[in-house]
């Protein structure tokens, strides 16, 4: 097993806070440190799948098939447009595995026997991804009893510090009862708008309560981030010199010299 691998989550019961956006390019910027990085897409709107440039077609041996079919794990790893970033799928049969699992010993721990068993197996990754679904389900119960840690992007908003806290507790939980090892990777703060003056407090107010904890590096609010990921593409691919690559370049070997 490859010693080095960490396994990260990235979450936040909010949606539209960068959480796939943030899969997809700090990813690929590892990747130009020469990482070997798998992504698991573990929603069911499949929209990490989407912008790694995976078609529907490319999905039906998907996390779903591995947790619930025992579909091998070769046949569910994919090839992205990066050569040394792998990909798990995701469709919409994922949205019934808290059902299907709900009277399953164990059920919390799927997730984390699969992962040791491809570590075990392949031995080659640095990093794992996980993309979680912007809920508290049992899928992202999941992902934070297999992860060492948990990446959280924080928009620049009024409720931020107000959802912030809603998350470490459920972090907490999760250490209390089943993964005493998880720890907070950090805060990554995104769409931020330097011309707003709320952005500037929000900023000020998250260091002030998370200090360390919060990367020095900030998500820009940045048109092309979007259009990137519509177009199933990382920004280093679409558009290398814009700011929001550039931000994720910068986050990437920021968390480099913190590991």
């Amino acid at each position: 097993m490859k010693n080095n691998c960490k396994i990260i989550s990235i979450i936040n019961q909010k949606g539209g806070v960068g959480k796939t956006t943030t899969s997809i390019n700090l990813a690929t910027a590892l990747s130009l440190h020469q990482k070997n990085i798998l992504l698991i897409d573990l929603d069911p709107q499949g929209n990490l799948s989407t912008g790694m440039g995976l078609e529907n077609t490319d999905r039906t041996q998907s996390v779903y098939s591995l947790l619930l079919n025992d579909a091998s794990v070769k046949s569910v790893i994919k090839k992205t447009l990066i050569p040394n970033i792998d990909i798990i799928t995701s469709n919409q049969d994922l949205s019934a595995f808290d059902t299907e699992v709900s009277n399953l010993e164990h059920k919390e721990l799927l997730i984390n026997k699969k992962l040791k068993y491809i570590n075990e197996t392949f031995q080659k990754y640095d990093y794992i991804f996980i993309d979680c679904a912007p809920s508290l389900s049992l899928l992202t119960v999941n992902a934070l009893t297999a992860s060492n840690s948990v990446l959280i992007p924080l928009q620049c908003e009024f409720f931020a510090l107000e959802g912030i806290a809603n998350i470490i507790k459920i972090i907490n939980y999760i250490r209390s009862i089943l993964n005493p090892e998880l720890t907070i990777e950090g805060i990554l703060l995104t769409m931020y708008d330097r011309r707003n003056r709320l952005c500037k407090e929000i900023v000020a107010d998250v260091r002030k309560n998370f200090g360390n904890l919060v990367y020095d590096q900030i998500i820009p609010r940045n048109i092309k981030l979007s259009e990137a990921t519509s177009h199933g593409k990382p920004i280093m691919l679409y558009d290398s010199r814009c700011s929001g690559s550039i931000s994720y370049i910068l986050l990437a070997q920021e968390i480099l010299k913190k590991h």
